[in-house]
């Protein structure tokens, strides 16, 4: 299925913040949130310092990645005359903790701002979301730089943020309140349901492709698993050791990974709750004596666009990549203090974010999905895994289908 094993990741270019604003005590310089836009024209990035900065992508000529150089070039042409978008900043105020594109595209944007901006053309528009330290939500237009709406509710820091795949603009946010709230956009940033049950900070927040579940991670050993269609709580999956702060669904919705303080990913089926597999972070260079026991502690863990590949970021200082149906990585890069991670939409390129404030980007595989995964995809972003079992078909055909043979 997969191609032969790639090369260690290659760092492709780092992107550093200004130069902090002097006895700004209230700042911090983590990066703690990177995204790139669902059609992967921009890329988002909170560097620290109250600022997001919104970037174009391809990035400069300088920093292109040879295997965008014929596409970046050719794009650039046809946006001549129009007029190429600008990197952007924008000072939230506040250290930004969550960000999260719109899918792309979203609705009017006239019917949406109107009553607010109505300078804004009646075009639809992408919208980046800032998650804040005071619990603040501010919706920026990302075309043009401009505050949108300020979502207030949140009585502490907003970790993490996700939209609804399907362009209806519901807005999900995780909260160090112990909360995560839902948000409809298209009303003016109604607050439409909280979800309470968390004893802890929630960290994490995602939601599956086909829009049906959300998964929240907090700072507890169990995830919990929520309906999408009636913000009602499904099951909490139990089977990690310690806090869980990180949780991505697998692009056709059929699987779920989380990463912990324990150490480990482990890979689910969000329907039955069944573990399916567990990889266990290992140290590459163990240290002289134990004082550091959680030093393989994991921060981030995210699926590529394909489905075939993990991207893991932890505390022992490296980026690790993993093949779906392997239990040990198949490529490391060293990276200090890495706090996030995330796969450009299109493959061959995986950002992380560090304590310091710096942006990096690195070569990620490139893989030509075998007919037997595409169909899987395709079955699996439609039917769940107990409508799969219900088929009149192969008992093997079932277990691929299901990820019980990746």
């Amino acid at each position: 299925m997969l191609s032969p094993a790639p090369e260690e990741p290659l760092l492709l270019a780092e992107l550093k913040p200004g130069r902090p604003h002097q006895f700004d005590w209230k700042s911090s310089c983590e990066t703690w949130s990177v995204a790139f836009s669902p059609d992967g024209s921009w890329f988002a990035w909170s560097q620290g310092h109250c600022i997001v900065k919104l970037i174009p992508w391809p990035l400069e000529e300088q920093f292109i990645p040879k295997v965008f150089e014929a596409k970046s070039r050719s794009s650039k042409n046809d946006t001549k005359g129009r007029g190429s978008p600008k990197e952007k900043t924008l000072d939230c105020g506040q250290i930004v903790w969550g960000l999260a594109f719109s899918p792309w595209p979203s609705p009017p944007s006239r019917k949406l701002w109107a009553r607010h901006h109505p300078q804004v053309p009646d075009v639809s528009c992408l919208i980046l979301a800032t998650g804040l330290n005071d619990g603040q939500i501010k919706i920026w237009e990302v075309q043009t730089g401009l505050l949108l709406l300020n979502l207030s509710g949140h009585q502490d820091v907003v970790r993490d943020l996700s939209f609804t795949p399907s362009g209806s603009l519901i807005l999900v946010s995780a909260s160090r309140d112990k909360t995560l709230r839902i948000w409809d956009l298209n009303k003016h940033g109604k607050q439409i349901q909280v979800l309470s049950g968390h004893l802890q900070w929630v960290y994490c927040c995602s939601i599956s492709p086909d829009c049906s579940m959300l998964c929240s991670a907090a700072g507890e050993k169990s995830v919990f698993l929520w309906s999408m269609r009636s913000y009602t709580l499904i099951r909490k999956l139990e089977g990690h050791q310690s806090s869980v702060v990180s949780c991505d669904f697998s692009p056709d919705s059929a699987l779920l990974v989380t990463a912990s303080y324990d150490t480990n990913v482990i890979m689910w089926d969000p329907y039955t709750g069944e573990q399916l597999r567990s990889l266990h972070h290992t140290q590459l260079n163990p240290p002289m004596d134990d004082s550091d026991v959680h030093i393989s502690s994991l921060r981030s863990v995210c699926f590529s666009p394909e489905g075939l590949y993990l991207a893991t970021v932890a505390d022992d200082r490296l980026l690790r990549i993993w093949a779906l149906e392997l239990k040990t990585p198949i490529a490391f890069a060293p990276m200090t203090n890495g706090l996030c991670c995330t796969f450009f939409p299109h493959g061959g390129v995986i950002a992380t974010g560090t304590r310091d404030g710096h942006v990096q980007f690195w070569t990620a595989p490139r893989v030509l999905s075998s007919l037997k995964h595409l169909c899987r995809k395709a079955l699996r972003s439609f039917l769940t895994t107990y409508q799969v079992l219900a088929l009149p078909i192969p008992k093997k055909m079932k277990e691929f289908l299901t990820y019980r043979t990746f």
